[in-house]
């Protein structure tokens, strides 16, 4: 018997030394990639400063889910709180204590947002610019415009960690830490879509719906999410698990009011409080490229 439990506790023993070992090279695989430096230089966009352009910039600033992770008023706030998987904070966008806009130029703003990257080259976490990399100059020039006139909130935020999980995690692929790896930084600059009810302006907006739907806007588990995060549904015009059978009509009362055409309440994940203040213009674009991309199954993404 003391034969049989010294040979568990050595098999043991080499287990745990083993995934320590696993461990540390997870550690420093990873923390080269966090800490990699990009060499990334936009050309510079032009930045409105009157009130017409600051008043679309918030538009675009709401429709496109900032205020999500950075909070109603851009002060910043934590969006993941999780032992395992880390403590990540969406940072403070005012000049506010805290704040990182009065530190930053145009062209700061540029790489952060089109590129995920911060003015010394080291990459953001978990910024979703690979949703941002198609927006074009003149509605970057409009966000960046309203940014900067945002009101100062103090707002200091502890420095972002990444968590064991994490760490496992985003070394297998399985969560998009480091967005700025999946940018192609070298890519054309997009061009200025016209606001207008077609399917063209409809693919322009769709952008922000990836990081939630998916590329392929089937839904699904999203990578790297705790459990208990709500899966995003499928949108794409599958009549089974998707919108094939919603009018027109039904598309706007779920962005206006999180309502299903059947009367069922959408996710609380679901942002209707930004969705509703998006134009007839917009949803109606929106609902013409969604029922044009190919039919695919619940989970895909």
């Amino acid at each position: 018997m003391r034969r049989v439990l010294k040979w568990a506790g050595m098999v043991l023993g080499g287990l745990i030394v083993l995934l320590l070992v696993g461990f540390a090279v997870v550690f420093v695989i990873t923390d080269g990639r966090i800490n990699r430096t990009y060499s990334v230089e936009p050309a510079a966009i032009a930045v409105p400063s009157d009130s017409a352009s600051i008043a679309r910039g918030r538009h675009i600033t709401v429709t496109r889910g900032c205020m999500d992770c950075h909070g109603d008023n851009l002060e910043g706030k934590p969006f993941i709180n999780d032992a395992a998987l880390g403590n990540l904070y969406a940072t403070n966008l005012t000049s506010g204590q805290g704040g990182v806009a009065s530190q930053y130029t145009d062209t700061d703003w540029v790489k952060a947002i089109r590129h995920g990257v911060r003015p010394n080259g080291k990459p953001l976490l978990f910024m979703p610019s690979q949703e941002f990399t198609g927006i074009s100059d003149e509605d970057l020039g409009y966000m960046v415009a309203y940014i900067k006139s945002l009101p100062a909130v103090d707002n200091e935020l502890p420095r972002s960690e990444v968590g064991p999980l994490g760490r496992v995690l985003y070394a297998s692929g399985e969560l998009p830490l480091v967005p700025a790896e999946l940018i192609q930084h070298d890519a054309p600059r997009p061009k200025a879509v016209e606001p207008s009810e077609t399917a063209e302006y409809g693919a322009y907006l769709a952008q922000s719906c990836m990081g939630c739907h998916g590329e392929g806007f089937s839904g699904g588990k999203i990578p790297g999410t705790p459990p208990e995060m709500p899966i995003p549904t499928n949108i794409t015009p599958d009549t089974e698990t998707g919108i094939g059978d919603w009018s027109e009509a039904d598309f706007f009362r779920a962005l206006r009011e999180g309502i299903r055409p059947d009367g069922t309440v959408l996710n609380e994940f679901m942002p209707v409080r930004l969705t509703k203040q998006m134009t007839d213009t917009e949803i109606r674009a929106l609902y013409l490229y969604l029922m044009s991309v190919p039919p695919r199954a619940e989970g895909n993404r």
